[in-house]
């Protein structure tokens, strides 16, 4: 099915226009606000073929497409939604997808997608603290894409500079060496742009208060006898003054009459949260920042292994209680700091881990609906979107979901032994390599993921749901 057909499809389940508050995406969601939907809505997405998994967010209902496919089909849902019939595929007009019964949940649907599985994990998570760390995370979403592409131009420049030193002395080196670094010289600006806009304040106000604790210029500023320090506290400095910015914003609101709101709402907000950035808060977000950076360099530094192996086998579980929002602002952080992250390449082996159990999966079933939908996932799995393997296959199984923690875990120890480096965020599995700065322990720790999980997998075994949904213990 083509992006059109599927967007198409995905309207028709989801619409009419009326219904739909919101539509975003990030690098793999198709994210929709809707003021109503219901379990059969979301089990008749995840049958859509081209639909890789549907996760039901609370406020947000997430549809995974992939990475690429879901730009495509985005723009042809928007399109939708405005009401261009120029965007209806004609063949897709006649055919409108069926709705699922949201009572019936045969064996073969639970291993497919997960969906009881999903529902209650999202249940248990829909907590005052993980929502708040969703929001922070849901800040920088925006700014993978410029991450991914700067990271890249970084990890594959770094691959040429050690082949060919020469090679870093020409102009070109240097051009792409400017490119690679340019998202951290606007990071502060688009954090603290998304941040007001997350926190229901003006954007824009956020940008520039962001600009202004990163003016080269605060370096010639004096504060108590000591030199301001441009970016100091970098994303995290951002956000505290985002957050009050916001409170700021909302009070002058209530007092200020509505013919004067225009002028002096945004200049009041500006005075008084930027002289509390400048003050306190780039002060206090300097602190934060190195307490942090000192902390997970210090930990994957002296720990080695040991942590890789810990923080790489309890991933999947984090992600399953919801807490695994809390490290985005540390990648951000730490590129910010370092130019690298060393905690994404030990984290991303989780994945390995899921890739690994589920061949194993795919070698010891019976069933062919779960060769199948092992099949299907498996690709993308290896580019680094593993939902569809963690709630159609793993997770439901049960077993493999504690090999594929295994696998990650050894591939952590991997990654952390040589304290591998990734110059960007939102990406994992292969294509991450490109971005790392030693590509072949990178690769290494992702082999020894997949190794391990496999292997995990085999030996722990799991009762393979034979077609006809009754239990079969063989595979123990």
């Amino acid at each position: 099915m083509d992006h059109e057909a599927l967007a198409w499809q995905i309207f028709l389940l989801t619409g009419p226009a009326e219904n739909i508050v919101s539509v975003t995406h990030c690098m793999t969601r198709l994210r929709l606000v809707l003021r109503q939907k219901d379990a059969a809505m979301v089990a008749s997405l995840g049958k859509l073929p081209g639909v890789l998994g549907v996760h039901d967010a609370g406020e947000e209902l997430q549809i995974i497409l992939g990475p690429g496919r879901v730009d495509k089909v985005t723009a042809a849902y928007e399109a939708l939604t405005m009401g261009d019939k120029a965007a209806v595929p004609p063949q897709a007009q006649a055919a409108k997808p069926q709705r699922e019964d949201a009572s019936s949940s045969p064996e073969a649907a639970a291993i497919g997608d997960g969906k009881a599985l999903h529902a209650r994990i999202r249940a248990r998570n829909a907590t005052p603290l993980k929502l708040l760390f969703k929001r922070i995370a849901s800040i920088f979403i925006p700014l993978i894409p410029a991450f991914i592409a700067c990271g890249l131009i970084s990890g594959l420049l770094n691959v040429a500079g050690k082949a060919d030193p020469a090679f870093t002395q020409t102009t070109l080196y240097q051009l792409l060496a400017i490119a690679g670094s340019t998202v951290f010289w606007g990071m502060n600006l688009f954090v603290g742009y998304n941040a007001a806009k997350e926190f229901g304040s003006t954007p824009i106000i956020g940008g520039i208060l962001g600009a202004l604790i990163s003016h080269p210029s605060l370096a010639s500023v004096e504060l108590g006898g000591e030199a301001l320090v441009p970016g100091r506290g970098g994303v995290i400095a951002v956000l505290l003054v985002a957050a009050l910015q916001a409170l700021i914003e909302r009070g002058l609101r209530r007092v200020i009459p509505d013919m004067f709101s225009l002028f002096l709402t945004p200049l009041f907000t500006f005075l008084l949260a930027g002289t509390a950035a400048i003050c306190v808060l780039q002060p206090l977000g300097g602190l934060i920042s190195d307490t942090i950076g000192s902390a997970a360099t210090s930990a994957i530094g002296s720990g080695g292994a040991i942590t890789g192996f810990l923080l790489g086998g309890a991933w999947l579980p984090m992600v399953m209680l919801g807490v695994h929002q809390t490290f985005t602002p540390i990648h951000a952080e730490l590129l910010s700091r370092y130019g690298v992250t060393i905690l994404l390449p030990v984290l991303a082996m989780a994945g390995g881990g899921q890739v690994g159990a589920s061949i194993a999966v795919y070698c010891r079933t019976r069933n062919h609906f779960l060769k199948k939908t092992i099949a299907s996932a498996l690709p993308v799995g290896i580019m680094g979107v593993g939902e569809p393997l963690i709630y159609g296959v793993t997770l439901p199984l049960g077993k493999p979901f504690l090999g594929a923690c295994i696998g990650g875990a050894f591939g952590g120890a991997v990654q952390a032994s040589f304290m591998v480096g990734a110059a960007t965020l939102g990406i994992s599995g292969l294509p991450l390599a490109a971005a790392t700065d030693q590509i072949p322990i990178y690769l290494l720790g992702l082999l020894t993921a997949y190794v391990s999980g496999f292997a995990a997998t085999w030996l722990l075994g799991f009762d393979d749901p034979p077609e006809d949904g009754t239990p079969d213990t063989t595979n123990q």
